[in-house]
């Protein structure tokens, strides 16, 4: 990356160009400390308000904001651009060019018309698969072995626009959607800083989405996340990965919640009742009877209390093996 931006460096005459930035989460994170390391210009930053979040509902700042204050740039926050004064805002900046890397909102025609270079969105999917605002968690619940990043020229649709550059990844088995979030956010920066050069001196022609091989990516909520026994050991480990770091896949022991962090498709069957929890001969030690096959618990949680390994739990709640693990 850093080769790019000494090669940025040296056209840098040509290449300031006023830039509005406008992200949320940790991936959009990695998208703007690469833009704030190269030559373009970075007027402000906008991303979604602050909310409150973990078990005291303290109120936390987007991650986004985070580095923004620390540079010194301005930062506005709003859900959407409807109001007259969040357009006389953005427009006030004059941008000649608004980077999106998972905002969380869509972008009206105003705010699209507006930079002369367009609005340019970096998504961590290979378009137009897995369009919309789950599309890396989504990556891993489907059992994609490919996925990759797609930097697209913004329009009035749900990740609709047409394509200046993609790059492909493959998935490890291993990946969470924190894991995988973090590998495409990496990849999106560098492929950012490869395509603007191009796209900025009209050397890119977009190309248009295949609408037959579209597919969509829900919203996720923390209700996904309650793991129903009766699924498929497999499905079941997709999920719990897919569901890592947020909003963590969890089940009821004992009347209390159960997270499951980390666990693994073991194989074999055994008779029992699904969602009773057994020991087995291989790691991680400990599996639940799940609708077909058994799945092994890794990292685990009871509610108020600290994450650890299966084996100590079990160690200290020697009662856990044998169990009934249920849904609320």
């Amino acid at each position: 990356m850093f080769d790019i931006i000494k090669n940025l460096t040296k056209n840098s005459c040509a290449m300031k160009v006023r830039t509005v930035f406008m992200g949320t989460p940790q991936f959009a994170v990695t998208i703007l400390a690469s833009l704030l390391q190269s030559v373009y210009e970075v007027l402000a930053v906008y991303s979604q308000p602050d909310r409150p979040a973990g078990r005291g509902h303290q109120v936390v700042f987007p991650p986004v904001k985070r580095l923004a204050l620390e540079r010194g740039i301005p930062v506005i926050q709003l859900e959407t651009f409807k109001s007259s004064e969040a357009m006389e805002k953005l427009t006030s900046f004059q941008p000649e060019l608004i980077i999106v890397a998972a905002f969380g909102a869509i972008l009206p025609p105003a705010v699209l018309s507006l930079p002369r270079f367009a609005c340019l969105n970096v998504h961590p999917s290979l378009l137009p698969r897995h369009r919309g605002p789950s599309p890396v968690a989504n990556t891993i619940l489907c059992g994609d072995e490919l996925t990759g990043v797609t930097i697209m020229l913004m329009d009035a649709g749900l990740d609709t626009g047409p394509i200046l550059a993609q790059e492909k990844v493959g998935i490890s088995l291993m990946y969470t959607t924190g894991s995988l979030s973090s590998k495409l956010a990496d990849v999106g920066a560098r492929l950012l800083l490869e395509t603007l050069p191009k796209w900025l001196g009209g050397e890119l022609r977009p190309q248009a989405q295949d609408e037959t091989q579209a597919t969509y990516s829900t919203l996720i909520t923390g209700k996904d996340a309650e793991i129903d026994w009766h699924l498929y050991a497999l499905e079941l480990w997709r999920k719990v990965r897919a569901y890592n770091p947020w909003p963590s896949c969890y089940t009821w022991w004992q009347g209390k919640r159960l997270k499951i962090h980390e666990a693994i498709p073991l194989g074999g069957m055994v008779e029992g009742e699904v969602g009773k929890v057994i020991a087995v001969e291989e790691p991680p030690g400990v599996g639940v009877i799940t609708g077909r096959g058994i799945l092994g618990l890794g990292q685990i949680q009871l509610e108020a209390k600290r994450k650890m390994s299966v084996d100590d739990f079990v160690r200290g709640r020697r009662d856990f093996i044998g169990s009934l693990l249920k849904s609320g």
